[in-house]
């Protein structure tokens, strides 16, 4: 144990640190090796330098990578180089591609690599031993079964009893608290983008195709409702989201009224998000029902500028990435201040905006295991986000992808450009890993 005398001396040491970046390395690192991480934690609060000391926080790799045998660290450091190249990504892309179109065996290489990296099997008992070494390391699993692109209706209900299959496995399970679903797994992409300018775009045939998803997402919720496993409800390109928006607005009036079970999904790389969250919480408060919100920064940024730019309307996506932080970090302020109303998830691979979080509960006196508040990283990535946060107490999952190979490869490939194009994505990945990797040999 530290005691008093010793706490209250190293933080006035920490604090004078602040205008020594020497100085406060070396106390925080020497917090870090001695495991004192509640102190690099105050140091943050007291001199509101977040990404610095964010960094701090978040650059302990034992804690990030303890479960990793050197095998998987060596597995995705060589992966993470290659998807640092946007070059061989595109090139890699294409080959994919076209070994679908001439069913070329791709198992052999896809499994190993980057199927094993980001994904959790290609079933939902596959994906159990993965869900069991998270919750070894106090992480929750959110079982994501990641096909999409169906069109046929009986390929459209078999993902639908799927996600019901993810439902019932989080039932009276602790460590899968969450499900989740993309509507245009249920549903074609054009009925939703027709759909998206009101019903009355729709003839009759599409009208009843429309109702039939309708039935399909109700179905889904209230299975939800029925197992008490709240359901997370994706966010997707523009031009289908107000239809998927009025549908969870739908749904969360019918099955939030006890707590939030369904959550809809906001991407602050949006300008209008932060506005449309405002309103969200002040219909919930009207209406007498809980919101649940599930922040994003998104994941169609390129894709939206390019359609905007061709087909000749402003562009939805905000003007730069600060832009996009400053947004993100006031929803949290927002869904963080209405705590008694608004359940919410931050999905976020950002080191800043993660101990911002954190900090903001500390301030409004949210515990760290408040299940209203959660933090998610997709399976594969920021593990030294996500383990540092539970090794505090967080509420931490991770998104859990599964699927047969061949039918999750879209979901990869997106994986693999995001590493590509997110800024230092990648360069932090491999960071990490490289250390990691040097303080083993250093034992």
């Amino acid at each position: 144990m530290i005691s008093c005398t010793f706490y209250q001396a190293f933080r006035r040491v920490l604090c004078a640190s602040v205008v020594n970046n020497v100085a406060l390395q070396f106390c925080a690192s020497f917090c870090i090796t001695k495991k004192l991480y509640f102190l690099v934690t105050q140091v943050y609060s007291d001199r509101k330098e977040r990404y610095f000391c964010c960094m701090i926080l978040f650059d302990n790799t034992e804690v990030a990578f303890r479960k990793n045998t050197d095998g998987d660290l060596r597995r995705a450091y060589w992966l993470f180089r290659m998807i640092g190249s946007p070059g061989l990504v595109k090139f890699g892309k294409w080959m994919t591609n076209l070994a679908l179109k001439i069913r070329l065996p791709l198992r052999w290489i896809i499994k190993p690599t980057i199927f094993r990296q980001f994904c959790g099997g290609e079933s939902i008992q596959e994906c159990i031993a993965v869900s069991e070494r998270l919750a070894s390391r106090n992480v929750k699993t959110i079982l994501d079964y990641s096909v999409e692109g169906k069109t046929e209706v009986g390929d459209l209900d078999a993902t639908m009893e799927e996600i019901i299959k993810t439902i019932r496995r989080g039932k009276d399970n602790p460590d899968i608290p969450f499900a989740v679903f993309k509507v245009t797994g249920i549903s074609t992409f054009d009925l939703l983008e027709k759909a998206n300018n009101g019903l009355d775009a729709l003839n009759e045939e599409e009208t009843a195709a429309f109702g039939r998803v309708k039935e399909r997402i109700e179905a889904i919720c209230e299975e939800a409702h029925k197992a008490d496993v709240p359901i997370f409800i994706d966010a997707e390109e523009s031009w289908i989201q107000d239809t998927i928006d009025r549908l969870v607005y739908e749904m969360s009036t019918k099955f939030n009224k006890e707590r939030a079970i369904v959550y809809n999904t906001l991407q602050m790389y949006r300008h209008d998000r932060l506005a449309f969250l405002k309103k969200e919480i002040e219909r919930a408060k009207q209406e007498q029902f809980y919101l649940g919100v599930k922040l994003v920064r998104g994941a169609y940024m390129e894709k939206e500028r390019n359609r905007a730019e061709e087909r000749g309307y402003p562009s939805p996506i905000q003007p730069n990435k600060e832009a996009t932080d400053k947004d993100f970090n006031a929803a949290l302020d927002l869904v963080v201040e209405e705590i008694d109303q608004v359940s919410f998830c931050a999905g976020t691979h950002n080191e800043e905006s993660s101990l911002y979080l954190s900090d903001l509960m500390k301030k409004h006196g949210i515990k760290n295991d408040d299940p209203r508040a959660y933090f998610a990283q997709l399976l594969g990535m920021s593990d030294h986000i996500s383990f540092n946060l539970s090794n505090e107490g967080f509420m931490v999952a991770k998104y859990v992808p599964y699927g047969p190979i061949r039918e999750v490869l879209p979901y990869l490939i997106r994986r693999a450009e995001e590493n590509t194009s997110v800024a230092g994505q990648t360069s932090r990945e491999l960071s990490l890993i490289i250390k990691e990797r040097k303080r083993r040999k250093q034992k």
